[in-house]
């Protein structure tokens, strides 16, 4: 018998990194209008690049790979906590939580040595950060820093662009707001 493939399997993109990154900014899974496009937060309504073009100085407008480009010299690397899913559409919460298949963080942490903070996009990140990666991070690497920052989706635009914005510094190496390090009762 052939199992057949649900149409709402979705697998994420590599990370875009470089082995110098010293933060990592974790969303859950490219939406839809990412996936087509091949590009982390390509919906246009999507505040991640203007926020990022913000507290780094560089065009929201330059060419995807030129944004890139501006992270990674920032020490900036995005990813997705999960590398796999089921999921119809794009919002997190539909998300099969039975199908979600997590990224290799001890292969990527390894080849990234120098990453101490991990910022999460999202409550959803974090959750399954929290429910898929930690247990066994918490462990191999318990000096890193975590940051839960607001959800830059256009599907949570109740929080002023202003106030994402303030929140969001804590990507930035050196910023302290919004960081902890986590323990057993508070990870992440």
């Amino acid at each position: 018998m052939t199992e057949s493939v649900s149409p709402h399997c979705v697998s994420g993109f590599p990370p875009a990194s470089r082995p110098d990154a010293r933060v990592l900014v974790l969303g859950t899974m490219p939406g839809v209008a990412s996936l087509k496009a091949v590009r982390y937060y390509a919906h246009p309504r999507n505040a991640f690049w203007p926020i990022a073009a913000a507290l780094l100085g560089f065009d929201a407008a330059l060419p995807y790979a030129s944004r890139i480009d501006a992270l990674n010299d920032a020490g900036v690397a995005l990813w997705d906590v999960l590398a796999a899913c089921e999921r119809p559409g794009s919002l997190d919460a539909a998300i099969d939580a039975r199908s979600a298949q997590a990224n290799d963080f001890a292969g990527f942490l390894a080849a990234h040595p120098r990453i101490t903070r991990i910022c999460f996009n999202g409550g959803s990140a974090q959750a399954l950060f929290r429910r898929h990666v930690l247990p066994v991070l918490s462990r191999t690497h318990p000096a890193m820093e975590y940051a839960a920052l607001p959800s830059t989706s256009p599907a949570h635009a109740a929080m002023p662009f202003a106030a994402k914005l303030d929140a969001w510094r804590a990507v930035v190496p050196g910023a302290s707001a919004g960081s902890r390090r986590p323990n057993q009762r508070t990870a992440p």
